[in-house]
């Protein structure tokens, strides 16, 4: 989020004007392999944001600064401090010490001209006029310098270009009394603004982005791999484990490299880092897939405590109207956060069960219909807490049986082709439409992307002895 205007300035660093960058110390260029791997690092770093622009509708860009409970934070605090402590120093100095002042008064002119855009020639004009610093030089030396007069022009500019979000802080500027605040002021909404045209022409390009990005992001990486032959090994590892996977599972039938890849698509969901390293073609979307994973595995939770109960708890009882929706609610609240260690999935399977006994009797109480026996009891809250094993076998049949809907649903194929859901997990249909949406957005732009590169892997994969056919195979 962006900061407030009632946020402390000294608790962000937009309040404070950029400083100039030390030059490099003079000396021997650096070496060809830094030279390389400098380059390396802009083709990596150019290829994420353009993948995270174009795939992430939400992408934007925020003020960054250190926590301020941190150290760099205190620090940064202490020295922002001492720089305004200055300025006001200087200009409670007699006579005036503005030296500190016109530094910072060319900074906002800087800003200013850099929110500007083509069209605003008068505007452009005006600022030069106004902010002229030859003059104010002149004004200077003649003890004749308004900076309350230049605040007002600077604040009224800032109105006229600012984004309406902004319209309430800049208005604020207004009620500021002394140099050393307006200055403090100005510059912090400066840099919002800043961030907010970047935002703004992000949005603008993300269209025309969108059109050109496969190709883009293709030629990123191919240039990533010509300066390191060694960015494809584990995508090469990663897609040689589900061909021997699926090679092994359809030995009767011709493999289609399409099959090997949207199993190895799947593993993603799953992925356990001790098998093997991540693909580098997928380390661009690995948050986004880590989280429909996650997703995955609450929804197989949720879906597997409903199976087991709706075994043990009568007809009756769970055709009632509301009744699997409050029950559902609870499930989930309590699962929140619990799947990722094994010690908090137990602890929160042991309140779900008894949650669940406690949904069913108090059901049937009002229901006024016969509870369920202390026995039938006993099962449904051992068979609840066993669901923390990952070989449970109710939880692999969900779990199974989730895999093959997504798989449906990535294969492009029309819904009555997918595995039969039991009734808990039709429950979840919704959910699981939305998840496969959202994988199958990831894989079919990755496969665009990659796809080239993926080939000569799958086709050495598959069919080991045929000689390669290009040169792109011996990569």
């Amino acid at each position: 989020m962006m900061p407030n205007r009632g946020d402390d300035p000294e608790d962000s660093a937009g309040d404070l004007p950029a400083l100039q960058k030390l030059e490099s110390p003079k000396g021997s260029p650096p070496s060809a392999s830094l030279s390389r791997l400098i380059e390396l690092e802009n083709c990596v770093s150019n290829l994420s944001l353009a993948h995270e622009i174009v795939v992430n509708r939400d992408f934007c860009f925020k003020p960054n600064g250190p926590p301020t409970d941190s150290l760099e934070g205190r620090v940064t605090e202490i020295v922002h401090r001492a720089f305004w402590d200055c300025l006001r120093q200087q200009l409670n100095s007699d006579p005036p010490d503005y030296s500190h002042a016109m530094v910072l008064l060319q900074e906002v002119k800087t800003l200013l001209r850099s929110l500007l855009l083509p069209g605003h020639v008068r505007l452009r004009a005006e600022l030069d006029e106004v902010l002229d610093m030859d003059l104010i030089k002149q004004e200077v030396s003649q003890g004749a310098l308004d900076l309350n007069r230049l605040a007002e022009y600077v604040i009224n500019t800032m109105s006229s270009l600012c984004a309406p979000v902004r319209d309430p802080e800049v208005r604020a500027l207004r009620q500021l009394h002394g140099p050393v605040e307006l200055f403090r002021g100005i510059f912090h909404i400066l840099g919002l603004m800043k961030i907010d045209l970047v935002n703004f022409t992000v949005q603008s390009l993300r269209p025309h982005l969108m059109q050109q990005a496969v190709q883009y992001e293709r030629a990123k990486f191919q240039q990533i791999l010509d300066k390191d032959p060694a960015s494809l090994d584990n995508t090469a590892a990663w897609l040689r484990a589900a061909a021997l996977e699926e090679l092994s599972a359809v030995s009767s039938s011709p493999v289609s490299a399409m099959a090997v890849l949207n199993r190895a698509y799947m593993h993603l969901l799953r992925w356990r880092p001790l098998d093997q390293k991540y693909p580098e073609t997928m380390l661009m979307d690995r948050t986004r897939l880590d989280s429909l994973g996650e997703q995955v595995q609450r929804l197989v939770l949720e879906a597997s405590v409903l199976l087991v109960t709706s075994a043990q708890c009568s007809p009756a009882v769970w055709s009632l109207q509301g009744f699997v929706g409050k029950l559902r609610q609870s499930v989930t609240a309590l699962l929140e956060g619990s799947h990722t260690r094994e010690g908090d999935l137990k602890r929160a399977l042991m309140s779900v069960a008894e949650k669940v006994i406690q949904t069913v009797n108090d059901v049937q109480c009002c229901q006024e219909t016969t509870q369920q026996s202390e026995e039938i009891q006993v099962i449904l809250k051992g068979q609840i807490e066993a669901l923390w094993k990952v070989d449970n076998p109710v939880r692999v049949l969900v779990g199974e049986r989730v895999q093959g809907f997504l798989q449906a649903m990535l294969q492009g194929g029309p819904p009555k082709r997918s595995p039969e859901l039991a009734s808990p997990l039709r429950l979840l249909s919704a959910e699981l439409a939305e998840l496969g949406r959202a994988f199958g957005q990831i894989v079919h732009y990755n496969r665009s992307v990659f796809g080239p590169f993926y080939a000569p892997i799958l086709r050495r994969a598959l069919f080991p002895s045929a000689e390669p056919e290009t040169g792109d195979d011996q990569r």
